[in-house]
């Protein structure tokens, strides 16, 4: 039952509503974001949205929003903020393809006043939409809302003490501490954020002091030359916090799922003047529903508890390539005492949650830290140990300058797993894997690796962890081909492809993903009477010069297949290599993801729109072979 909520289609009409009111459409709110995420396939972030229903509408009732401005952190809990602000109907679109983002997208409303999907990036938005009101004479709040497992990001802490430096106004930001970010928190500041703690009795002695010493004579000036009493005094009834310390005032901590606590926290800082101001509130993930609160973890993705469960005799699913690299590190592990993995608060994501759990001196979060991660996995590498660094393709974009100068410049071995590489799927824009080739690739003895099915992934880490250098494997999102991995793991050489399939009109070269899809590819040219060589490049960096150049000049040429841009991808290095030897005309096409920002949708929807499946390869061999009229690239705007 929607009865309040059907009322709701825009901030305004918040601000009418009694606080019982307020309860009761809180509540709606929280039926109808379970039934959303069920009603889209039970996935999406359910947790992190149910704990900021009541933040959410306290921040739209008592602030003038878009006017004010309220940037997300992350922005994965953005669905009650999406609710409230005119989307409501269209929420059973969101992470669908064609539908609303699962991220603040500035694209699609004027209340997302600034997009994310990566942790820590809030703070310094919110500073700089504030200097940029009072550098043009305007007058509105900025404010940020973090997450304690965002607010570990270096970035954060950054922009804070930029924020204090410049005694901003009218900034807040939102500390919502639920201890929590995917998987627990780590890290002292993490650990430690709930222990701080504005005593009213500091508040209270701090104005009594003050009020009694500049009663007596000269009390003024008294007053302004004693800080040390002051400081005395409040630090004798509560540590000196850490936030007063970056020049914030700090109220909190507060019920985060009280509305009237909020609203009254939220009146009272809009008095504070000459300062920005930290808020720190205290939210439960998953609030409201009992079986989202019970797992945290489970909920953060969506309705577990209303999937249905498999029928007995329906087929075991396929491992996710995740959990087909977390089991080849857990082997790894057990077999060499050397061998660590390390990732940036994703045990959940990477696969090593179980891994970690078994091994917890071998396995390190590091927190929302990338940067860190890496320069920690290279620390480790002086000494002989073997890391593993596990991390997304989008979030090792953050950790770049340390994988140049820690790590490259250095030529330490380190092994760089990065989950998620290619087209990503439901979350879209901002987590594509899209140019880890292109930044990897230009970095002196780094070696790219792709895998072209389950068993090669175990094959190439394996090479990876015994290789003297830094080692690059990528591999996508979801499951593979169903290739067997119970054999044990073998060290494939370096710059060496392999031959799948003869041929002699065309040779398709596919890199990781793309390398089933040219097979099946050449299939469908076999009917078409082209007669089509496969090659498994396995490399990106050494490509097997040798094999390419023998192919290039014994069939009619290559297309090469990718899931990364052109530019800077594997195929610009294959085109670099034919060019080099007077054979650029052998390079028929180099099938990529676009230079354009993809946005969400299944892996196999934009596979299909960019010519990236076997039917899409091809089309474009058939076409550049002059067997079929030649028809345009298909693009997709990003929406």
């Amino acid at each position: 039952m929607t009865e309040i909520l059907d009322r709701i289609d825009g901030p305004r009409d918040l601000r009418g509503l009694t606080y019982e009111q307020l309860e009761q459409l809180s509540d709606e709110i929280r039926h109808f974001l379970v039934d959303t995420v069920d009603c889209i396939g039970g996935g999406g972030h359910l947790a992190s949205n149910l704990g900021v229903v009541e933040l959410s509408i306290a921040l739209h009732r008592l602030f003038d929003t878009p006017k004010d401005k309220v940037v997300w952190d992350v922005s994965h809990q953005v669905y009650v903020h999406k609710i409230l602000t005119g989307r409501k109907d269209r929420m059973t679109s969101i992470r669908q393809f064609g539908g609303l983002s699962g991220f603040s997208d500035r694209t699609e409303s004027e209340h997302d006043v600034f997009g994310a999907g990566h942790a820590g990036t809030s703070i310094s938005a919110a500073v700089g939409m504030a200097v940029a009101r009072d550098l043009k004479g305007d007058d509105y709040y900025s404010i940020a809302v973090i997450g304690d497992g965002a607010m570990t990001a270096g970035m954060a802490l950054e922009a804070m003490n930029h924020a204090g430096h410049l005694r901003t106004q009218k900034l807040i930001v939102v500390l919502n501490d639920n201890a929590m970010s995917i998987s627990p928190n780590v890290g002292a500041l993490s650990k430690n954020v709930n222990k701080i703690r504005v005593d009213p009795l500091y508040r209270n002695a701090k104005r009594d002091l003050s009020e009694f010493v500049e009663h007596l004579p000269l009390g003024r000036q008294v007053w302004q030359g004693a800080k040390r009493v002051k400081a005395s005094v409040r630090d004798l009834l509560v540590p000196v916090t850490f936030w007063e310390q970056f020049g914030f005032e700090y109220y909190g901590p507060i019920d985060g799922h009280n509305i009237a606590e909020l609203e009254a926290t939220f009146n009272a800082i809009k008095r504070v003047p000459g300062k920005p101001v930290l808020l720190h509130i205290l939210t439960e993930k998953g609030h409201g529903i009992p079986e989202a609160a019970a797992d945290p973890i489970k909920s953060h993705s969506g309705t577990y508890w209303l999937k249905k469960p498999a029928a007995p005799d329906a087929p075991k699913p396929k491992p996710s390539y995740s959990q087909v690299f977390a089991e080849a590190t857990r082997e790894l592990i057990e077999s060499d005492p050397r061998v660590v993995a390390v990732t940036a608060a994703m045990l959940e994501g990477t696969g090593l949650a179980p891994v970690h759990a078994k091994h917890p001196d071998r396995v390190f979060d590091v927190g929302i830290a990338e940067q860190h991660a890496v320069t920690f996995a290279a620390g480790l590498a002086t000494e002989g140990i073997k890391p593993i660094c596990a991390i997304y393709s989008t979030f090792l974009q953050r950790g770049f300058d340390s994988v140049v100068h820690d790590v490259v410049v250095q030529g330490l071995p380190v092994v760089f797993a990065m989950d998620r590489a290619g087209f990503v799927g439901d979350d879209g824009k901002t987590h594509q894997g899209f140019i880890d080739i292109s930044f990897l690739r230009c970095l002196p003895n780094m070696v790219i690796a792709a895998p072209k099915d389950e068993r090669e992934l175990r094959d190439l880490l394996y090479t990876g962890v015994n290789h003297s250098g830094p080692f690059a494997l990528r591999y996508p999102r979801g499951s593979g081909p169903g290739a067997s991995t119970v054999e044990p793991m073998r060290q494939l050489p370096i710059g060496r492809g392999e031959v799948l399939r003869e041929g002699r009109d065309v040779t398709l070269v596919g890199f990781g993903t793309s390398v089933s899809e040219c097979l099946l590819a050449a299939g469908i040219l076999e009917q078409a009477g082209i007669d089509a060589a496969v090659i498994n490049a396995r490399y990106a960096k050494p490509l097997d010069e040798e094999l390419l150049l023998r192919y290039a000049r014994t069939t009619g040429g290559l297309v090469t297949a990718e899931e990364n841009v052109r530019a800077g991808g594997f195929g610009d290095a294959v085109l670099e290599l034919l060019a080099d030897n007077g054979l650029a005309t052998k390079n028929l096409a180099n099938l990529a993801m676009p230079d354009q920002i993809v946005d969400h949708g299944p892996q196999a929807t934009f596979r299909q729109i960019y010519q990236l499946d076997a039917a899409g390869i091809a089309a474009r061999a058939k076409a550049l072979l002059g067997a079929s009229p030649s028809a345009p690239l298909v693009t997709l705007a990003a929406t």
